[in-house]
């Protein structure tokens, strides 16, 4: 999606060779025309599962607002799986799956209660990221757990140059993503089959 490599060429932040960001409009302030637009291009990757599927399944917070995007354009709920285990205001009766966070270097326990997510549903899996793979396969877990069906993985960016998504298209599961970045070295973002496109380096974090 040229689109969105324009914008993360533009405004994106290379932190690291392996981290980028896009708090500025993807993920803490949110440009929510531009994720309307993401959502857009999400229904039409995946025009063929439209009608088919029942629910877009996603992990707190930063997918949340995403899925939400998306769900507009194939008119299903978004269920989002919640991070933390024994809260209160939470479901008794859940699926649980643990996932390591990259960016954090911490492992969550993440939740969804069974009321929401029934035997036979078809899920599409939708987040911003996928590097290492742990937030997908962690919502994985939760699918198999219910005995529902796994649509696809939608993923608006993805560091093909770690493993997530190849490991993932290894097992047979379909991952559609909008921008595919190669490599960011020298603070320069290069994405698949595409030249290097100069990204501002984080003078500081």
């Amino acid at each position: 999606m040229r689109l969105l490599e324009e914008r993360i060429r533009r405004e994106a932040l290379v932190v690291s060779p392996d981290v980028l960001r896009v708090d500025m409009f993807l993920n803490h302030l949110i440009d929510a025309a531009f994720l309307d637009e993401l959502g857009a291009e999400f229904a039409r990757v995946f025009a063929d599962e439209i009608g088919r599927i029942t629910k877009i399944l996603t992990v707190e917070a930063s997918g949340i607002a995403i899925a939400c995007a998306a769900a507009r354009h194939f008119d299903v709920p978004v269920l989002f799986a919640k991070k933390g285990f024994g809260n209160k205001t939470l479901d008794k009766d859940v699926y649980c799956s643990s996932v390591f966070s990259f960016t954090k270097e911490t492992v969550s326990t993440v939740s969804v209660a069974r009321r929401f997510l029934c035997p036979g549903e078809r899920v599409l899996v939708i987040d911003d990221f996928l590097a290492n793979g742990a937030a997908a396969r962690g919502l994985l877990n939760i699918i198999e757990q219910a005995d529902a069906e796994l649509a696809g993985v939608g993923i608006v960016i993805e560091k093909g140059f770690q493993p997530g998504g190849m490991e993932l298209r290894a097992q047979g599961v379909r991952v559609e993503s909008l921008a595919v970045i190669e490599s960011m070295g020298d603070g320069r973002v290069t994405f698949a089959d595409s030249e290097a496109l100069a990204a501002p380096q984080a003078a500081s974090i």
